[in-house]
């Protein structure tokens, strides 16, 4: 027994994740599980780079997607402690070519009617995804189309601040914290370290949090002398995987024009780790302190208004997260009712993942935190999050 949990039944996840790799449904597959503090269980199968022949490792290099809102959250989160911003301030405070916003309300294309919101959007409705933007990929609404037509996407040589500027002439998709959408909100949170830290959002990570936790290869691209460490990255298909994202020329290689904090980062298992123990830690990690213990509280606590969850004022759209007996937090989903989640968990867990697959949780009750890396595109593609819970719950002896 170690910290309370079976070695033998943590055997289980190591099997499970034996088979996903054995049947060919993921490249490869890194779980790290601490409680107390203390590494319980860490287990890695699978080829980084399959048409290489690379063994997945520990120190590899995982693109997170997704998982780095919660990076870009803690950073917002820092220069609110310092002052910078209220949460109930309005967006266009700070962006004045966000002071007209409309919302959107019949029609498609040139015919789209707008009418004025009926209340401003703020920075927590940014950071709880409330805001009433959205993503161009999801493709299931007439103002998902005016995203890609306007590439709001970002990529190329666009920037932070051309996606601010093309978001001031798209309509919102809702009153802001009338629903709650996934969105570019994150990027948006990005924008405003800028802003409020007056410099790039990967210098302030860097310098803020990054370099204070020792993450040397937790960043927006992949520095020159981790390169040959970076996992490929695969697309599912009906018959496996397909290659994505090789690693020897993708572009995490080189520093990006467009810095996004909603999903550009990348990290190892035991980076991410590092990051998450300090949340756990309510802010600090090693005798270094990133946020104060009253501020990760509030964060990692539902901000959904009457305490809902997600399926009461979600949409059924794509997300990281379950909507039934989940809420959301400043930058997390959070758990509110496990029964209704129909998942082994906790009340007040909070966690994210990514869109290859990624996925982390932090459970303050139980003192667990668990990150689990691989790279297969999307994440929707299999259950191994909820599985991944299971596994690890059931091990719990004491």
């Amino acid at each position: 027994m170690v910290q309370g949990m079976s070695e033998d039944r943590l055997k289980r996840v190591a099997d499970h994740m034996d088979a996903y790799v054995e049947d060919g449904k993921l490249p490869c597959a890194v779980c790290l599980v601490n409680r107390r503090g203390r590494e319980t269980f860490f287990y890695s199968v699978g080829k980084s780079d399959v048409e290489n022949d690379r063994d997945v490792q520990r120190d590899t290099v995982f693109r997170i997607y997704s998982m780095s809102k919660p990076v870009t959250s803690v950073a917002l989160m820092m220069l609110y402690e310092l002052g910078k911003f209220q949460l109930d301030d309005p967006v266009s405070k700070y962006v004045p070519s966000w002071k007209n916003l409309r919302v959107y309300e019949s029609g498609e294309g040139d015919k789209i009617k707008t009418r004025p919101t009926k209340k401003p959007m703020t920075i927590k409705h940014l950071l709880t995804h409330t805001a009433g933007l959205t993503y161009g990929f999801m493709d299931n609404h007439p103002v998902d189309a005016l995203y890609r037509q306007r590439g709001v996407e970002g990529g190329g040589s666009r920037t932070l601040e051309s996606m601010i500027e093309h978001l001031s002439e798209i309509p919102l998709l809702y009153d802001p914290g009338s629903l709650w959408r996934y969105s570019f909100a994150t990027d948006v949170c990005g924008y405003l370290v800028q802003r409020f830290g007056d410099c790039d959002l990967d210098e302030f990570v860097k310098r803020e949090i990054s370099s204070p936790l020792g993450l040397e290869d937790t960043d927006f691209h992949v520095r020159k002398e981790s390169a040959d460490r970076l996992a490929a990255c695969y697309q599912h298909t009906r018959d496996g995987f397909d290659l994505q994202d090789a690693s020897k020329d993708s572009r995490y290689l080189q520093r990006p024009t467009f810095l996004s904090g909603g999903g550009g980062m990348v990290s190892t298992v035991d980076e991410y780790q590092r990051f998450a123990q300090m949340l756990l830690n309510k802010g600090e990690f090693h005798g270094v302190r990133i946020l104060g213990r009253k501020t990760v509280e509030y964060m990692s606590s539902n901000h959904l208004p009457g305490n809902a969850d997600l399926s009461a004022m979600g949409q059924p759209v794509f997300s990281e997260t379950s909507f039934e007996g989940i809420g959301f937090g400043l930058g997390f989903s959070v758990v509110i009712d496990p029964a209704a989640a129909s998942v082994l968990d906790s009340p007040g867990e909070y966690a994210w993942g990514g869109a290859a697959s990624t996925y982390f949780w932090i459970d303050p009750i139980e003192q667990l935190s668990v990150v689990f890396m691989t790279q297969l595109l999307p994440s929707s593609t299999w259950p191994i999050r909820r599985e991944l819970k299971t596994l690890v719950y059931q091990s719990f002896v004491d």
